[in-house]
């Protein structure tokens, strides 16, 4: 197939950014999105032309390093990460024709400051785990945490919502940028057990606090979070986060 590429180009954050448009030809089906910008670069370090800087790492869907926004969709069409979308899945499209131009831009956020074209730094999200994601009581080896009697239905919620990888598709998706699936995902998975029980009301407020010191907006209850995220992480994670701080706020309860 032949395809345009219209990708957000910027030399650095302070920098203004604009769209470049590359014609590309021979383009086949099964290529993976991620192995289309390789060949365009290819093509452009060749030509003598700086390449597009885009973040990869794994590429098997696992550790969400790869996120862009295409057509207007976090991750693309299908609810994955990027570098699980295939051609095939953008030719699919009723709308597609050979020659259509496919658009591609970094995600955008105040808390995602643009690093260069397609890539953000994304340590705003690492900074609100740092603020109390963690569990800092002696709860000890794995024989005595096994242990610990946990009911299946507070277990399987916190496997759902332990399996965030913190990719921002939700950040990207968000008409507020709001990080509120990200929080509240690794606020429940540990407020849902017992180890993390000392430190839940201290935790959602710290937290929360750096959320919004980050310049990410509220939640509104859309849902495009949910509905985006590679992981399926549900949205009732946030439901959990507003539980919580409201009965750490009616404790009182101040930040760490």
């Amino acid at each position: 197939m032949n395809i345009k590429l219209k990708i957000w180009r910027q030399q650095n954050q302070d920098s203004p950014g604009h769209f470049e448009e590359y014609a590309m030809s021979g383009i086949e089906e099964h290529m993976s999105f991620l192995e289309v910008l390789d060949l365009l670069n290819e093509q452009l370090f060749a030509e003598g032309k700086e390449p597009v800087a885009f973040d990869s790492d794994c590429r098997e869907g696992i550790c969400g390093q790869c996120g862009v926004v295409i057509n207007g969709q976090a991750h693309g069409p299908i609810r994955s990460t990027t570098c699980q979308l295939h051609m095939r899945h953008l030719s699919e499209d009723p709308s597609f024709k050979d020659g259509s131009t496919i658009t591609i831009e970094p995600w955008r956020s105040t808390g995602f400051p643009v690093l260069r074209d397609l890539i953000v730094d994304r340590s705003a999200l690492d900074r609100i785990v740092q603020a109390g994601g963690y569990i800092s009581v002696n709860t000890g080896g794995a024989p005595e945490a096994h242990s610990v009697p946990v009911q299946k239905e507070k277990a399987d919620a916190a496997f759902e919502a332990a399996a965030c990888i913190g990719c921002g598709a939700c950040v990207a998706a968000c008409p507020n940028a709001s990080a509120m699936l990200f929080t509240g995902a690794k606020i429940a998975h540990l407020g849902l057990l017992p180890q993390g029980q000392p430190e839940r009301l201290a935790r959602v407020v710290s937290m929360l606090g750096q959320h919004d010191a980050e310049g990410f907006g509220g939640c509104t209850n859309i849902g495009e979070c949910a509905a985006v995220c590679p992981k399926s992480v549900p949205l009732e994670v946030i439901s959990r986060l507003n539980r919580d701080l409201g009965h750490a706020l009616w404790k009182g309860q101040k930040a760490h």
